[in-house]
């Protein structure tokens, strides 16, 4: 007779979960499977495409080879966790506004690395945002609008910390 696998509390999001799963599980399923967020691809599997990014207290995380154990006690980012109510983050109005998508699969952990890095530099040179997004596969060419949407996404940022709001002023 097999024993249940011991709860787990995760904060993700901002909310509290306690779940029964398998303390090594990646967490990438768990976030997935268990708690239905999708934001988080299934890219490689392997820790190295990018697409499974999260964010562990402020930090980009490889979800598909993290177990949910090192999450215990942290708080968890998903893509579906950076708007506030139906105001999207502003990194995610600058992906929008510069079309800096074109499959969409890299969207998720290239705006999960943008929001780390912006949190840590606020104006970032384009060496930095290379660096940050280096390790983010994208196999479709939008890497110029990529680059173009986390420098808008620190304007807009900028403009918010300076009480002008996310409006639009891409004149495009």
């Amino acid at each position: 007779m097999s024993t249940a696998p011991p709860l787990l509390h995760l904060t993700v999001n901002g909310l509290a979960h306690a779940l029964a799963v398998a303390t090594d599980a990646p967490l990438l399923g768990v976030l997935r499977n268990d708690l239905g967020l999708n934001g988080p691809k299934y890219g490689c599997g392997l820790g190295e495409c990018g697409a499974c990014m999260v964010l562990i207290d402020g930090m980009p995380a490889r979800a598909c080879v993290l177990p949910v154990s090192a999450a215990v006690g942290r708080e968890v980012t998903t893509l579906e966790g950076l708007a506030e109510g139906d105001a999207l983050h502003p990194v995610q109005q600058a992906f929008i506004e510069t079309q800096a998508a074109q499959c969409g699969y890299c969207l998720n952990g290239m705006i999960m690395s943008t929001v780390a890095l912006l949190a840590r530099e606020p104006r970032p040179s384009d060496a930095q945002v290379r660096g940050a997004l280096s390790h983010n596969l994208c196999r479709c060419g939008a890497h110029l609008e990529i680059l173009q949407a986390v420098q808008r996404a620190a304007e807009l940022m900028a403009q918010a910390a300076n009480g002008q709001g996310c409006e639009s002023s891409s004149g495009g």
